[in-house]
């Protein structure tokens, strides 16, 4: 992607919902000044396990969350190509007009990548405007080993890239980049006279305010920058490499055990890894509705435990249709095996007479 354009907001929701933003106005630069009585009926297609703040951007700009269509994922939460192809073909065909997809490069749950030049090609055949979610995946690209996971993001409209997730740059800091030169100046600037003169004494491009929604806002890059300078390229490279080599030292260590199941069979593609743990009652028991009924309680119990001594803590959630897992996150690397084996004990000691 040859940037010409970008900015930094304040979060990856702010960052997607300009991608929304942008993208409605390179179609239909109209609706800045005469609103939305001048569009037509506008859809936009993401993934069924993207972010949502892609439907709240809709929410928030108008175009609605039923226009928001979920096009359907593999088991591991990817994007399925010949499914966001039919979700097109279905809108037109229903009268709505499809502006936009959102391939998501690093999903908030599983850590999945979309196929992102299959979407690209798809998105190029119709002729809409390609957002790359890469808030959470984004940091990889600093990374040698695994940044090939993000093959065909060059070829995005726009991305949003999260540094204060992976980077461990302090929050808030997220980066917009868009292809299009232009156009967050054209779509937010309205030239207000008391802040953005053109004869200053100085090269005004530098004048970052009317290229935004917002106005006031923290010097977010200069702590980005700090780091960068500090770490340079191959430290945050080795931080990445750390958190994805733990990512994969756990699911190493669930593979082999009884007591645990990983959700899926494959190695982790980020530092995502779900699992459930089994206490003795739960594997004693025959599979289904009862099973998973008594499951699905498991890892609530313990997080409510864990909170309560207040020494290790982790997450869990429902997804579709699996009862509630464990979801370990991996974002700092002073994180130690040790860690991850005091984690696993914590878990057993907490979970086994449930």
């Amino acid at each position: 992607m040859h940037v010409l354009m970008n900015n930094l907001f304040s979060g990856g929701s702010v960052s997607n919902l300009n991608s929304v933003l942008l993208a409605r106005y390179h179609f239909f630069p109209e609706v800045k000044k005469a609103g939305m009585t001048v569009l037509p009926k506008l859809a936009m297609l993401t993934s069924s396990h993207s972010h949502y703040s892609i439907q709240k951007a809709a929410a928030v700009l108008g175009i609605g969350t039923d226009n928001v269509l979920l096009v359907k994922c593999d088991e591991r939460g990817k994007m399925i190509p010949a499914e966001l192809e039919s979700g097109i073909v279905t809108a037109k065909a229903k009268g709505l007009v499809p502006f936009y997809v959102n391939a998501t490069a690093g999903t908030t749950v599983y850590g999945a990548f979309d196929p992102l030049d299959d979407v690209a090609n798809i998105c190029d055949r119709h002729g809409l405007w390609m957002h790359v979610d890469a808030a959470w995946g984004g940091g990889l690209l600093m990374s040698k080993r695994h940044c090939a996971k993000l093959n065909g993001i060059d070829r995005a409209s726009s991305v949003t890239w999260n540094p204060h997730k992976m980077m461990g740059v302090p929050l808030q800091c997220s980066a917009f980049l868009v292809r299009k030169k232009g156009i967050l100046q054209e779509c937010n600037q309205l030239r207000a006279a008391y802040l953005f003169q053109p004869d200053k004494h100085y090269d005004v491009s530098y004048d970052t305010g009317d290229k935004t929604i917002q106005c006031g806002r923290h010097v977010d890059v200069f702590k980005f920058w700090l780091m960068w300078k500090a770490k340079g390229s191959e430290g945050f490279e080795s931080q990445i490499n750390r958190c994805l080599d733990n990512a994969e030292y756990l699911y190493d260590k669930l593979e082999g055990r009884a007591d645990f199941k990983l959700l899926f069979k494959s190695k982790p593609e980020h530092s995502n890894v779900c699992f459930w743990y089994l206490p003795q009652s739960v594997r004693s028991m025959p599979a289904g509705l009862e099973r998973n009924n008594k499951l699905h309680t498991v890892a609530p119990k313990i997080k409510a435990k864990m909170m309560e001594e207040g020494q290790t803590m982790i997450g869990y959630q429902p997804l579709e249709d699996k009862v509630n897992f464990f979801r370990c996150v991996f974002s700092n690397p002073a994180t130690q095996r040790e860690d991850v084996d005091f984690l696993l004990d914590e878990i057993v000691r907490l979970g086994s007479d449930l």
